[in-house]
């Protein structure tokens, strides 16, 4: 249409060429052309399309948590930090625990190593009472039973003794890993507050690693705190 409506002297100039060589017009637009054109953009758009409808929205979709693997040493406050604070906490690990990507270290002090038994200590800075801990004491061969056990640890835990006995329930049980050592395993849902602890008995020492949570942040990060509940084990 564009070549029918072009000014006259276009046409003449036009004509006086392909007198003196003559040239193959140009074919009509193609229909076929036409389609192979839209084709790919309509396959294009059918295949944008069921991405959208398969991919999940990144609003709800799973988000992976990591962590890091704690080693502890289990050292005595005689010895806390070892030789001149440069021992090799890896080669020398007691007992691992797994920490979430994000928490903090707290520091324990000789005091409280001496005193509690607290050896190690992390928190979720965005919650410092959602936070995992371990506790170990001296000269215990093996574990007496359950209800012995657990409120020896309330002795030295007034946070222990408060969730006991304002305990909505508590469930024990017992269990062994893969090498056949036996752990206690604790799980008290207090007022406003539940807690995970795994209790068990290696190399003379007994070894309780505690996992507590507001129950907020419990119903929020369960499967987190049972993870790094599920992580603790004794090594070496």
């Amino acid at each position: 249409m564009a070549t029918i409506l072009s000014p006259s002297s276009i046409v003449s100039s036009t004509a006086t060429a392909t007198a003196k060589t003559p040239q193959a017009k140009p074919p009509p637009p193609s229909i076929l052309s036409t389609k192979a054109i839209l084709l790919p953009t309509a396959l294009t758009t059918a295949l944008a399309t069921s991405t959208l409808l398969i991919s999940p929205p990144l609003s709800i979709a799973a988000q992976p948590s990591t962590y890091q693997v704690y080693y502890g040493t289990a050292a005595s406050a005689a010895n806390y930090g070892g030789y001149g604070g440069n021992s090799d906490k890896k080669a020398s690990a007691e007992y691992v625990y797994d920490v979430p990507e994000g928490w903090k270290e707290r520091l324990v002090s000789k005091v409280e190593k001496g005193t509690n038994g607290t050896d190690s200590e992390f928190y979720n800075p965005k919650k410092k009472q959602e936070k995992e801990y371990l506790t170990f004491l001296a000269g215990f061969r093996q574990l007496a039973p359950k209800d012995v056990i657990l409120n020896n640890l309330a002795l030295s835990d007034v946070e222990l003794q408060d969730l006991i006995a304002g305990a909505d329930s508590l469930v024990s049980e017992e269990k062994k890993d893969e090498n056949g050592q036996l752990y206690y395993v604790y799980e008290i849902d207090g007022v406003g507050k539940h807690s995970l602890i795994a209790v068990t008995c290696a190399k003379n020492k007994l070894y309780a690693h505690f996992v507590n949570a507001p129950a907020p942040e419990w119903k929020r990060d369960e499967d987190t705190l049972r993870h790094i509940h599920d992580s603790f084990k004794t090594v070496g």
